[in-house]
């Protein structure tokens, strides 16, 4: 008989998007004239076209695909030499930090890294999440065996829970305990909120002196308009030796359907095998791409490569400022009608408290039912995120314009 991995059955009814997912089936089934009126602002998909400088090295790159001269067939695993140096040129060093060309793995998403790099940690680690916290974080650490099952309020045992609110502007305290693994994310997904050079500075110096790993995920840095804030942990002197840093080409070149992403793994990070010796994690990292990854295809890795070049550094800026556009409208509609409202300056998530007595999954359900649009409950996203909602930027400007009149309508 062939055995399940039982750490499967601890995870909790439906992945949050799956279940936003169904809701929104049932509706517009029930409810069809309705449907067609649907403004979606929960899932974090980006709405407008690819940059065209991305679109012309796609096109050329396929053409080279076509001839037997220029064909290229697997690439290696960790990326293309052309894609690893453009990024830690331009992401890093032209910004005067310090990554070497390969200590860039190129992936198909951050999502997918945020769970596989626990493919090279061991079972001993006592590991803390921010709540509220991007799911995967948590859910790929129970699939991992990392947990025990959750209470009755979602959150695992054997996980260290780290209160994000208000009081802290959504930026965690230094905890009283020891944890070897921290999950950090700024901008945040799902809060917009961002931390400050001080703040990181905390957390470095916090992990260095306990020998723990900041895994941090800036997916979203290149939205920071604020020239104070930092757009890399790296920038925080001691990073190198103790974080890894995930980022991604979804959010900033519209590459959500197109897949490309990168993690930067540092020579000089270290941690220790059980016999107690202090091992580099880079190698093991590289083992684990070769071994279960082969790699992001050429087209792609030549269209990641364009985001870097004049012209396609400017179209992202214009997508960023289009999106970002989006954010201002609808969270000037929530702040207009009295609602608590977060982010959506420095990121494409406006983060808003649910009026008193109103629920996240209630609050799902009344702007699904009476204004047709679609939001994230913030339950969805840990205990910590009960009583909220996020409504997401990516969307046509149209639909953001009218999803912020029909919020200005609604009787709260």
């Amino acid at each position: 008989m062939a055995y399940l991995n039982d750490n499967y059955l601890k995870l909790r009814a439906g992945y949050l998007f799956p279940e936003i997912a169904r809701r929104v089936a049932s509706f517009c089934d029930t409810n069809p004239d309705a449907a067609k009126r649907l403004i979606r602002c929960g899932i974090g998909d980006v709405t407008e076209p690819l940059p065209e400088a991305a679109i012309a090295a796609m096109h050329k790159a396929v053409d080279e695909l076509a001839h037997r001269e220029t064909f290229r067939g697997y690439g290696p695993e960790q990326g293309y030499d052309f894609l690893r140096k453009a990024i830690a040129q331009n992401d890093y060093r032209d910004r005067g930090i310090e990554v070497a060309d390969d200590e860039i793995f190129v992936s198909d998403g951050s999502k997918c890294d945020c769970g596989n790099i626990l493919d090279i940690f061991g079972h001993e680690n006592e590991i803390a999440v921010m709540d509220p916290v991007y799911p995967v974080y948590v859910d790929t650490n129970v699939m991992a065996g990392h947990t025990g099952p959750a209470n009755e309020l979602g959150a695992f045992e054997g996980l260290v829970y780290l209160p994000c609110t208000p009081a802290n502007g959504f930026v965690p305290e230094i905890p009283s305990q020891r944890v070897d693994i921290i999950y950090l994310c700024y901008p945040n997904n799902p809060t917009g909120a961002t931390a400050t050079r001080e703040q990181l500075t905390k957390w470095v110096e916090y992990a260095r002196q306990n020998e723990a790993i900041i895994l941090y995920d800036a997916a979203y840095e290149a939205y920071i308009s604020d020239p104070a804030l930092p757009h890399s942990i790296f920038e925080i002197p001691g990073a190198r030796d103790c974080a890894i840093e995930f980022r991604s080409f979804s959010k900033n070149g519209g590459f959500t359907g197109v897949r490309c992403a990168f993690t930067v793994v540092p020579k000089t990070l270290t941690a220790r095998a059980l016999n107690g010796e202090s091992r580099p994690l880079h190698p093991l990292w590289s083992r684990r791409m070769s071994t279960k990854f082969n790699g992001v295809s050429y087209p792609v890795q030549r269209a990641a490569e364009a985001l870097y070049t004049q012209e396609g550094s400017t179209q992202v800026r214009a997508l960023i400022e289009y999106y970002m556009g989006n954010a201002r409208i609808l969270r000037e509609a929530c702040m207009e009608i009295g609602l608590e409202v977060y982010g959506g300056v420095n990121a494409p998530y406006i983060w808003v408290a649910t009026p008193p007595g109103i629920g996240s999954w209630d609050m799902f359900d009344m702007m699904l039912e009476e204004a047709n649009i679609v939001i994230t409950p913030g339950s969805g996203f840990g205990g910590a995120g009960e009583g909220y909602f996020r409504i997401s930027a990516f969307n046509s400007r149209a639909n953001a314009e009218e999803a912020a009149r029909r919020i200005r309508a609604m009787d709260l």
